[in-house]
């Protein structure tokens, strides 16, 4: 059954995503906050059927800890699933993403028109400055930033090391870093037809002031809040 869900869902979005980036294409013209809000319903489109179809929903511990400024999001990867909640959660939010993606048919496309934020990975110290640039003025656009500090999807139960980026944004624009635990993996799985009903816990951490912090302070504070957070949200993937 779960399979055969999968499969009606990948249907569908084949069918509606060309349409729907079409729209956010076309946008390309228009102020940056249009153009980010030109692809609510690709956004919204995808989460009904994430629900509907595949019974995923989401269910967030925190949400007073949303500031009401534009802040820099650091958050758990373990799927696509959170690239397109986390637009529910959080107000005009724009991602940090690799450049390369913009080569995907119609999803990379739109993506290029709208303001999130591509970095070439590649560049080394350089993607730290692009970031903090490109991030900063966002911010200053009254974007909320969020970003993977891991750098890539975890699967369930493991983690990564966290890279620098978006704790190097906050200390640079003065920005408050917002911790983000959540366990989409246990849902939304690699392969292609790998998606189980559930709910998916979106917990988000107090914001961390950066002001005194050094980047390498901001980052390990994240760090921890995150990992501690998700052996709570997610314990019988972490065996003692």
């Amino acid at each position: 059954m779960n399979k055969l869900r999968s499969l009606i869902f990948v249907t569908i979005m084949a069918i509606i995503t060309p349409p729907l980036a079409l729209i956010i294409i076309f946008s390309f013209p228009l102020p940056p906050r249009a153009r980010l809000h030109s692809a609510k319903p690709f956004v919204n489109a995808t989460i009904w059927l994430m629900e509907n179809i595949l019974g995923i929903r989401h269910h967030v511990v925190g949400a007073e800890n949303i500031p009401a400024t534009p802040c820099v999001v650091l958050a758990k990867h373990q799927s696509l699933y959170e690239t397109l909640v986390l637009q529910k959660i959080f107000r005009d939010t724009v991602f940090v993403f690799k450049r390369e993606l913009h080569w995907i048919p119609f999803i990379g496309w739109g993506l290029a028109a709208t303001p999130m934020i591509a970095i070439d990975r590649a560049a080394g110290r350089d993607a730290l400055r692009q970031l903090a640039n490109i991030g900063g003025e966002r911010l200053r656009q009254g974007f909320t930033v969020a970003i993977f500090p891991e750098g890539t999807r975890s699967k369930p139960g493991t983690q990564h090391k966290h890279k620098p980026g978006g704790a190097h944004l906050a200390a640079k624009a003065g920005a408050l870093a917002v911790p983000l635990a959540q366990n989409s993996g246990e849902c939304w799985g690699n392969h292609i037809l790998d998606k189980r009903p559930g709910v998916v816990t979106v917990s988000i951490g107090p914001a961390i002031d950066p002001h005194g912090l050094t980047t390498s302070e901001i980052s390990r504070r994240a760090e921890t809040w995150i990992e501690t957070e998700m052996r709570r949200i997610s314990p019988h993937l972490y065996p003692l």
